[in-house]
């Protein structure tokens, strides 16, 4: 079966203005796309009719997903966008090009991240500021992006891809609790500022899921060979790696998602996966010497 090369350009952002009605079909933007949520999302979205646009900073690693897209008989609704959110330009370029093909924008879900951890003193600054460059900043910048279109169209809906990491933090996650605690205060205010235009913002808290972020985060660990830290950074990995191999199916955080784009009244937080439901509730009941202790306990 032939590739499908479904690409979208743009050589001028000023060209493009919302509310053209290019198209009757919804249209979903996804940052991150080419692998873990971000692909099982892209993949769930075209089942339903959406015209997907999957983004991703290189589109050579697109392939997983366009060759899941070819055996579905989904190509023609995906679409391939390069896309990198710490650049302003990219995602300029990327959201004009979406609305000059489609004259409208449905639903941004920004899932574009990664994981840096470490003890507090040995994450370097530029480590610190690399985290927040993408998990924070990438989602503002895209959002901002968008927030004019869906304000003229007077709908829409922004999911942002936070993590249970942004309701209770763990140690040696500083750098990722950081940047998802921020998200959930910035769309926390952005909710209440977009409410009036009917524009939605929801918060997606997922637990573990086997998806390669966790991965990646635990071989790039920063820390040093005679580290005062060793035995419980290797607690904390140990528990990581545990929650890692017995993770639920990604799949289920796809199919919320798939649920969400399609209510008209979404709440504001959905915590997915194992256990997020009693640490949530935790951390709203007990004292925090208490769950403290037991975070501790459950570490050792």
């Amino acid at each position: 079966m032939a590739k499908a090369n479904r690409t979208l350009h743009s050589s001028s952002p000023q060209q493009a203005t919302a509310g053209q009605g290019h198209s009757d079909k919804r249209v979903a933007l996804i940052t991150g796309s080419s692998s873990g949520f971000g692909l099982l999302i892209a993949l769930v979205l075209a089942r339903q009719g959406w015209h997907v646009i999957a983004t991703m900073r290189d589109l050579s690693r697109r392939e997983q997903l366009e060759q899941q897209a070819i055996q579905e008989g989904l190509q023609a609704q995906i679409a391939y966008v390069r896309l990198d959110v710490n650049e302003d330009h990219s995602i300029a370029q990327a959201i004009a090009g979406i609305v000059q093909q489609y004259g409208r924008l449905d639903v941004l879900i920004n899932n574009a991240g990664y994981a840096a951890g470490g003890f507090v003193e040995h994450v370097p600054m530029e480590a610190w500021r690399s985290q927040l460059e993408t998990n924070v900043f990438g989602v503002i910048a895209v959002t901002r992006a968008v927030l004019p279109i869906m304000r003229q169209q007077r709908s829409g809906m922004i999911i942002n891809m936070s993590s249970i990491s942004g309701i209770a933090a763990f140690p040696g996650y500083a750098p990722y609790t950081t940047s998802k605690f921020a998200v959930e205060g910035f769309s926390e205010s952005l909710r209440q500022e977009m409410a009036r235009y009917g524009v939605h913002i929801v918060l997606v808290e997922p637990g573990a899921y086997r998806t390669a972020i966790w991965n990646k985060g635990l071989s790039a660990i920063h820390t040093a060979e005679d580290s005062p830290y060793k035995d419980h950074l290797e607690a904390v990995l140990a528990y990581s790696r545990h929650s890692s191999q017995h993770a639920p199916d990604p799949q289920q955080v796809a199919q919320l998602i798939g649920r969400l784009v399609n209510k008209r009244r979404p709440r504001l937080r959905y915590a997915v996966g194992q256990g997020t439901g009693i640490l949530v509730w935790a951390k709203r009941i007990l004292p925090w010497g208490l769950l403290e202790r037991i975070i501790d306990r459950v570490l050792r």
